[in-house]
């Protein structure tokens, strides 16, 4: 392998084939290093930590790491009128994360709500569309 002194991002680096964190900026390294970790792992196995009733109406958004101006804190989304379910397993919640890890990893869970999207299909749109493809249609086999 042939060794490059001058780039911008590292002092040194190795031309060739190299691992996807090396590729990163050395910032967007430290954010993964702090929270990163823990915030996959809740993602991967949210399902196994809330159970499958409350799987369905919430998913984490963010976790952020304590520091000096205030404590770790996960980030829960739930569907509208779905909070009061959220509400009463919220300390069953932290207890399994926080067990899943084995030492305290979240020490408070906020929620947000959000309303699901409901999609509506209008009838006379696609009726609309039927009619000029079949008008294009006659005129392509005509030709």
């Amino acid at each position: 392998m042939y060794f490059k002194n001058n780039t911008k991002q590292r002092l040194r680096s190795i031309q060739g084939l190299r691992s996807f964190k090396d590729t990163l900026p050395t910032n967007i390294k430290k954010v993964i290093n702090k929270r990163g970790h823990i915030f996959s792992e809740i993602l991967n196995n949210w399902k196994f930590l809330v159970g499958e009733s409350l799987f369905k109406v919430c998913f984490p958004k963010s976790f952020k790491n304590s520091n000096k101006f205030g404590v770790s804190t996960l980030l829960i989304m739930v569907k509208r009128g779905h909070e009061i379910d959220l509400e009463y397993s919220k300390k069953e919640i932290m207890d399994r994360v926080n067990n899943f890890f084995e030492n305290t990893v979240i020490e408070r869970i906020k929620f947000t709500t959000f309303e699901e999207e409901r999609k509506q299909v209008i009838n006379d749109k696609i009726e609309k569309k039927a009619v000029t493809r079949k008008t294009f249609h006659k005129k392509i086999e005509s030709s």
